[in-house]
């Protein structure tokens, strides 16, 4: 089964290498990856969509959450939540299909991105499922090439969208003076 986890890392080299390491080690297949940086320079926002039994996706988190460049990881599989994929499709064309493999593209509302007299480039976002659709729609006119992004994901409850602030190094110190000894 595929799970979908959003991490935010800290933007630091060897940070996916670190997460792809653990996947790795443990077996878990990554059935696709995609990073980006986020609103602050410092952080990225990864989602990672691993195939692993349905049993092991707390496993998941919990060794993401250990590792030493993850902020916060959180599993997207059933949580409200949007994800989205991209494909660029190359499809050759004659002159009897073009007007076929133009009306198909419409239908999914993939655009076209170029144009010539061999063929198209096309350009598809939507759910994961949408995109496989157009991709088998798209191999009924042919030979085509195709090229996915992986899935991008967002969580939709709010709780999840930020971290709580860091505590300051001072206000630390001055709470700890405030908790008992034990």
């Amino acid at each position: 089964m595929l799970q979908v986890i959003s991490l935010l890392v800290e933007n630091k080299p060897g940070a996916l290498m670190r997460i792809t390491g653990v996947l790795s080690a443990r077996g878990w297949n990554i059935d696709s990856l995609t990073v980006a940086r986020t609103l602050d320079p410092m952080q990225s926002r990864a989602t990672i969509v691993v195939d692993i039994d349905p049993e092991l996706r707390s496993q998941v988190i919990k060794q993401m959450n250990k590792l030493i460049n993850v902020l916060q990881a959180v599993d997207l599989t059933d949580a409200f939540a949007v994800s989205r994929e991209m494909a660029l499709v190359r499809i050759r064309s004659t002159a009897e299909t073009r007007t076929g493999i133009l009306k198909e593209a419409e239908i999914y509302g993939a655009r076209v991105v170029d144009a010539t007299q061999d063929g198209f480039g096309l350009e598809c976002t939507g759910s994961p499922e949408k995109v496989e659709e157009f991709i088998d729609a798209m191999r009924g006119f042919g030979e085509i090439d195709v090229t996915r992004s992986g899935i991008v994901a967002v969580s939709m409850e709010s709780r999840k969208l930020r971290l709580a602030p860091p505590v300051q190094a001072g206000a630390a110190a001055g709470r700890s003076e405030e908790l008992p000894n034990c």
